[in-house]
């Protein structure tokens, strides 16, 4: 029976602290997983386990083998991504999260571009707005827009991420145009979350600025407050690498181009720099080229305030 895959089990049975559910994980049998323990407890001479109906709990003895079992794994891990390199070849899964809208407008074709230079490289994107837990979710790569990083992680600029406030033209024709940030009070708008204060925070001439407005329409989901948009629902503001389009036919109007709104920083969030396999680092440079420049590619074309 094979030693690494024995340790692989023990490592996870003693992780989840359940035979069932290391078996669903490994997506082997829960006899399979019993046999693979009984093979790695005759390789270290002891029991490391202690087995009842509800639970599994480490022995002295399996406390004492965690560690090297674990540090056994690492060097395995080490071993095939160092084979990996010395072939030039990166393989393997890649899973990948993001926000949906920029999945859509930027990521995606990033991806499929990725993949036509490194065919052996499968890619498993998610999306989502809410934070990753990239451990326990088992998540490589995070693309995230936030100006709040964990400290814990690893994170990478990688582009700005700014933002206009717009509407499209048929709302525009029944309630008018906001010339001036006071005049927001009197029209509609759309949140970008629930729960969230009612204003808008912009920097004007170098001052912060808070206007307070009301919302009509409210969506955790930055495609859904576009297609809002698009609908007349309201006034939204949106990020720009999601407008380029919409902007150049016409299908939406810039408001307020005084207003900055704040301006996010796109990242890559990954666990650590050791032992990275060669496929995520090769990604993660890739999307930083990809994206590099100030302005954005997506802003480059866009009347926007210059930040420097």
């Amino acid at each position: 029976m094979d030693r690494l895959t024995a340790v692989r089990v023990f490592v996870e049975v003693a992780d989840r602290g359940s035979l069932t559910q290391a078996a669903e994980h490994l997506d082997m049998s829960a006899a399979m997983v019993s046999r693979y323990l009984a093979a790695v407890e005759d390789w270290f001479d002891a029991r490391l386990l202690h087995r009842t109906t509800r639970k599994v709990s480490l022995t002295d003895a399996g406390l004492a083998a965690l560690p090297s079992c674990r540090q056994l794994l690492e060097i395995a891990t080490e071993a095939r991504h160092l084979a990996a390199a010395r072939n030039r070849e990166p393989a393997g899964v890649l899973r990948v999260t993001t926000a949906g809208s920029f999945a859509d407008a930027q990521l995606t074709a990033a991806l499929a571009d990725f993949q036509r230079q490194h065919e052996q490289v499968e890619i498993v994107l998610s999306v989502g707005d809410k934070p990753t837990d990239l451990v326990a979710e088992r998540v490589d790569l995070a693309v995230r827009i936030t100006n709040t990083l964990d400290p814990a992680m690893i994170a990478r600029p990688m582009a700005r991420c700014r933002s206009l406030l717009c509407a499209a033209p048929a709302y525009l024709e029944r309630y008018g145009k906001p010339e001036t940030a006071e005049d927001l009070q009197r029209h509609r708008c759309i949140a970008h979350a629930f729960g969230i204060g009612k204003q808008y925070r912009f920097t004007r001439n170098g001052a912060d600025l808070a206007v307070p407005v009301n919302w009509s329409f409210h969506t955790n989901e930055t495609a859904v407050l576009r297609r809002a948009v698009l609908c007349g629902a309201g006034i939204g503001m949106l990020p720009t690498y999601y407008l380029g389009d919409d902007l150049g036919a016409g299908r939406l109007v810039p408001l307020l181009p005084d207003h900055e709104p704040e301006v996010l920083g796109i990242h890559a969030i990954y666990l650590s720099r050791q032992h990275q396999p060669l496929a995520l680092r090769l990604l993660v440079d890739f999307l930083a080229e990809r994206f590099a420049g100030d302005p954005a590619p997506w802003d480059r074309g866009l009347d926007l305030p210059d930040l420097s």
